[in-house]
């Protein structure tokens, strides 16, 4: 579309006037880009402390609501969310976070390289605190995650 218009119909002798409507394709291209942008860093906002999760055949779990996540690091430090907490502050804080609610569901996150001992620890800690809804977090495996439909994978916790 030209940016000006002529008067007469574009016969010549009028006078040039703006073209009154806005043109959206910068803005729509500028939208795609953002979309893209935040697409990509999205997943790489939501690693809390790095660990090596072991591998599993186990199907994702679909969770409308953010959960609370316990993460046991290679050096058998306890984390809640992103916060290191000591075994004897992690009941209380579990507590506090939850409200005291029982059912809140609870995931736990250890390292591959970690003792099966030091996160059966960290269960039983919270199993005796009276949380119910304790689950366990693995990583799906890189071949099956590359040939599993996209839907399967969708919501995986990672």
């Amino acid at each position: 579309m030209p940016a000006l218009k002529l008067g007469n119909n574009g016969r010549g002798g009028g006078r040039y006037r703006p073209m009154a409507e806005i043109n959206v394709t910068p803005l729509v291209d500028v939208m795609l880009v953002l979309l893209v942008i935040f697409m990509v860093a999205a997943p790489l906002l939501t690693v809390g402390v790095p660990v090596h999760l072991p591998e599993t055949q186990a199907a994702p779990i679909n969770e409308p609501k953010e959960p609370l996540v316990v993460t046991v690091n290679a050096q058998g430090q306890i984390f809640v969310q992103n916060t290191e907490v000591s075994s004897d502050s992690l009941v209380p804080r579990l507590k506090a976070l939850t409200a005291a609610n029982p059912q809140a569901p609870l995931y736990i996150r250890g390292d591959k390289e970690i003792s099966y001992g030091r996160v059966l620890e960290v269960m039983s800690l919270i199993s005796a605190a009276g949380f119910d809804k304790v689950s366990l977090i693995a990583q799906a495996p890189k071949l099956a995650a590359a040939h599993a439909p996209a839907h399967a994978l969708r919501g995986a916790r990672r």
